[in-house]
């Protein structure tokens, strides 16, 4: 990396609108946060385009808020939040409040390292797809250190989210997706679900939605301190794709959808 591009991104808030936003959920992610950050910011520091970081917390109690604040970054954004809301509340308000071009959130452990980001983001910039998502079961992807108890719910997870929600995705849960603004702004206003599940709605979303969604495999490593529980996040995720299904029958999506109104705090969050 040329430590010139990092100083200026550390050091100068951006004078124009994204190209790029990375958003980071984290819960008590004292141990990791930094050194994630720190492999983000040197890979995309050297990529050419504006990028902006967001750190989405999801009400931690150790050091994690202190940890990021004490980076003194100029383009890197923490939100806040009062108390523990799930995963997909922490992506969600991120991914609200990012102001990019193309928005990525991206898992605290950096499972799925930010130099796989290219691959996505070709699928986006040919105008072909409007999202992209990393994979761990495309062909050509790679998982390391992945359980056998995970390998054996993940296929039988992936069975029914096809056969039952019908999304024509492999790999549903890898922490790593792109979005083009115009999706995420049209999608994250209609979640419902905050906890282990709620890609699996933004998938099914986006397919109700018309919007083709590229596939791409990545390489992938079960980082050690990992928060996935197979067997309680199966059992989760069964009872929310019933609750998806109800959802959408119930015309939850169709209000929410048209109801949306954006926010101050969507568009516009205090930096460090």
């Amino acid at each position: 990396m040329a430590y010139a591009n990092y100083e200026q991104w550390k050091n100068i808030p951006l004078s124009v609108d994204p190209h790029l936003s990375v958003v980071i959920p984290a819960y008590n992610e004292a141990a990791r946060i930094v050194p994630t950050i720190g492999a983000i910011a040197s890979y995309l520091c050297d990529m050419g385009q504006p990028w902006e970081l967001l750190v989405a917390d999801d009400g931690s109690t150790d050091t994690t808020l202190a940890l990021v604040e004490g980076l003194g970054l100029a383009n890197l954004r923490l939100l806040r939040a009062e108390r523990n809301g799930g995963k997909g509340s922490a992506v969600r308000r991120g991914m609200l409040a990012a102001r990019g071009r193309y928005l990525l959130f991206a898992d605290a452990d950096n499972s799925t390292p930010i130099e796989e980001l290219p691959r996505l983001l070709a699928c986006l910039q040919s105008g072909n797809y409007k999202i992209a998502v990393g994979s761990r079961s495309a062909a050509g992807a790679s998982a390391t250190n992945r359980s056998p108890l995970r390998r054996t719910l993940s296929g039988g997870l992936r069975w029914l989210t096809n056969h039952g929600l019908g999304l024509g995705v492999s790999d549903t849960q890898c922490g790593f997706k792109l979005f083009s603004r115009d999706a995420a702004r049209t999608l994250f206003p209609m979640q419902t679900l905050m906890g282990f599940s709620f890609d699996l709605e933004l998938l099914y979303l986006a397919r109700r939605m018309g919007y083709r969604v590229a596939e791409v495999p990545v390489a992938w490593v079960d980082a050690p301190g990992s928060k996935v529980a197979p067997l309680r996040d199966a059992s989760r995720f069964l009872g929310d794709m019933a609750t998806i299904l109800l959802n959408d029958w119930r015309g939850v999506y169709a209000r929410r959808h048209s109801s949306y109104q954006p926010q101050e705090a969507d568009a516009c969050e205090s930096p460090l």
